[in-house]
């Protein structure tokens, strides 16, 4: 497995819910979407973040667990989860290869990314990855009034450090506080979202689209779901591949199956099991 296949294999599960409430203004009145602030210009006049609705429930404690295949092997397992952290939210994930898999290039990822509850704007990022040879700790600071991504990072194999900064709009979601933003949105089907990613680099545009309603089964149960289809509109992913999501077509919108499709094939997640702290 690549370090290219690794990267996409941690988009199918942090791009999974990426779908945010951004549409072209025809579509942001035909659905009843507020118009974009100014303060929150990002990406051309349609790409930004909006608030979740006053209702909108979080679904702090629970733990999705998702089990990966690549081209019938078991490539691994996943995990997301979500707490509350103050006025924030914190997620945590990992990701660790299996099997086959993993002879060829072992992953062993730990994430955590702190969002605002009230607006769903990316504030940090904390990442600790090995992939392969690859061992190196990552922060990544989002400096809203500076507009600015700040990123430090240590390569723990020869202690060397990097630091650079990236121009980002007013606010930006990262991938995996994408995950729970497309959970408050209508996601009306053949409607399309358009919204701002950061990772520490540059920041991407990514389209979404709401394609489908099917019927889903997977260890953990038999699901009715919301197919959504992510795809980078720029930045350096785009046109290399597709992610598609299935959200579960009731108000917890859990995300039980994911598929990323790219020139080295099919990623897929599927949800094993649901944890509850």
């Amino acid at each position: 497995m690549t370090r290219s296949v690794t990267k996409l294999v941690i988009l199918a599960l942090a791009l999974a819910s990426l779908a945010s409430a951004q549409t072209t203004p025809s579509r942001q009145a035909q659905h009843g979407f507020s118009n974009q602030p100014a303060q929150m210009d990002a990406i051309g006049p349609v790409a930004y973040v909006q608030a979740p609705p006053t209702n909108y429930r979080y679904p702090d404690g629970l733990t999705y667990v998702y089990n990966a295949e690549w081209r019938l092997f078991t490539a691994g397992t996943a995990s997301l989860r979500l707490e509350a952290a103050g006025d924030q939210q914190k997620v945590v994930a990992g990701a660790d290869s299996a099997g086959v898999v993993s002879l060829l290039y072992a992953v062993h990822d730990r994430f955590e990314s702190y969002f605002d509850r009230r607006t769903f704007c990316s504030q940090r990022i904390y990442k600790h990855t090995e992939e392969g040879f690859h061992k190196k700790d990552t922060n990544i600071r989002f400096d809203y009034p500076s507009r600015k991504a700040v990123l430090d990072e240590r390569n723990l194999k020869n202690n060397k450090t990097k630091n650079a900064q990236e121009d980002i709009p007013g606010c930006v979601v990262d991938v995996l506080s994408g995950i729970y933003y497309v959970g408050s949105l209508p996601l009306q089907m053949g409607a399309n979202y358009t919204f701002p990613v950061n990772d520490g680099g540059k920041t991407m545009q990514v389209r979404a689209t709401v394609e489908a309603r099917e019927q889903v089964k997977t260890d953990a149960g038999t699901f009715n779901t919301i197919r959504v289809r992510t795809d980078e509109v720029s930045g350096v992913m785009k046109k290399r591949g597709s992610v598609w999501i299935w959200y579960t077509d009731d108000p917890s919108r859990m995300p039980v199956q994911m598929r990323a499709r790219a020139f080295w094939g099919t990623l897929n997640f599927k949800l094993t099991r649901v944890e509850r702290k």
